[in-house]
């Protein structure tokens, strides 16, 4: 069979990959960067050039943020922060999209335009703070759990995907005996792994990330995220750069293997790679879901 594109459709598929070949390094290439940076002797690194590999590998910089006694324990939390709020807060969205999906619910209205106000204001970090603590919240792992629990916005995405699912299907269960219950668990979750994935992948990516909850509301060194651990080495490593010409001459004659520039570089790759890592995990659901529950019919 003969190809039937023309010259000017190949030229076109042609120019089409470079500018995509373009774009994928204009964006990879910084993260490799800093990858190589991370992975090269600090010393060698100040001396400029280092582009694609590192001119003397080590594992120096990991090694020092890895020998912090917090890590490991901050590791814990944050992994175990990731698994059950996500978990949590899509079983909570999901179940909240499906009610506000229903419009013959008394005071429907009232009850989106209560969820949807919150997106647009908010008390501040003082009321905020005063609500958590008067609860209890202080000092527990569930301080990171409970407060951001319902995302009004992703809570919008799983109920507009909700809406697209064909009311013949919840009626013929109805008919078949089915309460509102067994509909929802048997029903309409597995209809939505698409969305759900989607939102669990915004949520993971959350919770990881977050640092700053962690700084306000705990004092514990064992409820620390990793996210907060690895901003208090940091702080302590550019801290600890800002001396006089002497001492910095004195460390480098030392040939200490790690400075600030390099425990950024590692610190950023410790807190980036895992969730890039569940991204290939959840990318076959991420354009459905989006584009399911972001349409209106």
């Amino acid at each position: 069979m003969k190809n039937s594109k023309t010259v000017p459709e190949h030229l076109f598929d042609a120019s089409l990959y470079v500018f995509l070949a373009i774009i994928f390094l204009a964006t990879f290439y910084p993260f490799w960067n800093i990858f190589v940076i991370s992975l090269n002797d600090a010393t060698d690194t100040l001396k400029g050039g280092l582009y694609f590999w590192p001119r003397v590998p080590t594992f120096e910089s990991y090694m020092t943020i890895f020998r912090n006694p917090e890590i490991w324990s901050a590791i814990k939390i944050t992994v175990l922060r990731t698994v059950v709020g996500t978990a949590v807060s899509i079983f909570c969205i999901s179940m909240l999209a499906y009610a506000l999906s229903k419009r013959n619910l008394i005071g429907w209205k009232y009850f989106s335009f209560f969820f949807v106000f919150t997106m647009y204001f908010g008390g501040g970090l003082i009321p905020t703070y005063m609500v958590i603590k008067s609860v209890g919240l202080i000092d527990s792992f569930w301080v990171y759990i409970f407060p951001g629990l319902i995302g009004v916005f992703l809570m919008i995405l799983v109920r507009t995907f909700i809406e697209q699912i064909p009311g013949e299907i919840e009626e013929s269960s109805k008919i078949d005996g089915a309460n509102d219950l067994q509909i929802f668990f048997r029903i309409i979750m597995p209809l939505c792994v698409p969305v759900l994935a989607t939102i669990g992948l915004f949520l993971a990516i959350g919770h990881w990330n977050s640092w700053y909850d962690s700084y306000v509301y705990t004092y514990k060194p064992e409820l620390k995220t990793l996210q907060a651990v690895l901003v208090k080495i940091l702080n302590q490593f550019q801290t600890a750069s800002m001396m006089s010409d002497a001492q910095q001459l004195a460390q480098s004659s030392k040939r200490i293997p790690v400075s600030s520039e390099s425990i950024r570089m590692a610190v950023t790759m410790v807190a980036t790679l895992p969730i890039i890592l569940v991204y290939p995990f959840v990318q076959r659901y991420f354009v459905k879901g989006i584009m399911m529950g972001a349409i209106k019919s």
